[in-house]
């Protein structure tokens, strides 16, 4: 019979298929990488997906992010996301969480097991306790490393954090995670050098304690489908 996945099928096969059905997959981030990466697991026959983030569609997001849009300004990005699945998949399950990811309160969305987690946060802090709960429960997980003030998505590549050179947020996950004795972690980096953009001063920029990242439209999607693509692959058992 044909279905939404009947081309998927024709990859991973039956049983594949029906392992991503069964899957549950969290995404921390809804934003350039996570929406990208979010999209693309509900079109892969994910079953299950919980979404986290707190924040609202800004006008400088749509550059980047695929539920961004001048109708869509202001309104939260998980709600968005879910609207944005349910019209690709009716069947996918859908939960959201308008949170800020913190140390303190990251246990409050793991109500349901989970079978991967997917980090698209951009906090150190929130990626580390991620990192930290992930180990201590042994849930599968993939972070993202830095991916902007970057114009070469073709230099991404999955690998284990203690393989990672270049990419400076690397170099400080690598420092914080052996201080938690955690030596091993999947990562997508680049060692693209980031380019420097703090002479180029923005009206967002104006009041931060640091300059924004600058971003653009092929960069972080082309993160975020990778990202997918590795955990559609390990949970439907194919190479």
């Amino acid at each position: 019979m044909i279905h939404e996945f009947s081309r998927t099928e024709l990859l991973i096969g039956e049983e594949g298929l029906k392992r991503l059905a069964n899957a549950t997959v969290m995404v921390l981030g809804v934003g350039g990488v996570g929406s990208h990466c979010i999209e693309a697991l509900a079109r892969s026959g994910v079953g299950t997906l919980i979404l986290v983030d707190n924040d609202k569609v800004s006008q400088t997001n749509i550059n980047r992010q695929s539920i961004a849009y001048l109708s869509t300004v202001g309104e939260y990005k998980t709600k968005l996301m879910k609207n944005r699945i349910e019209d690709i998949s009716s069947g996918t399950r859908v939960f959201t969480y308008e949170t800020f990811i913190l140390p303190e309160n990251l246990h409050e969305i793991f109500e349901r097991k989970v079978d991967f987690i997917v980090d698209a946060i951009d906090t150190v802090t929130a990626k580390l306790a991620v990192a930290v709960y992930a180990k201590e429960h042994q849930i599968p997980l993939i972070s993202c490393m830095g991916t902007g003030n970057k114009l070469h998505p073709e230099l991404f590549e999955i690998t284990d954090i203690s393989k990672t050179s270049v990419c400076p947020l690397c170099k400080v996950m690598r420092k914080e995670l052996k201080e938690r004795g955690i030596y091993h972690l999947k990562v997508l980096y680049s060692k693209e050098k980031p380019i420097d953009t703090s002479s180029r001063t923005t009206e967002e920029d104006k009041g931060m304690r640091r300059s924004l990242p600058g971003s653009i439209s092929f960069v972080p999607p082309v993160a975020g489908l990778l990202i997918a693509g590795e955990v559609i692959r390990e949970i439907a058992g194919v190479e």
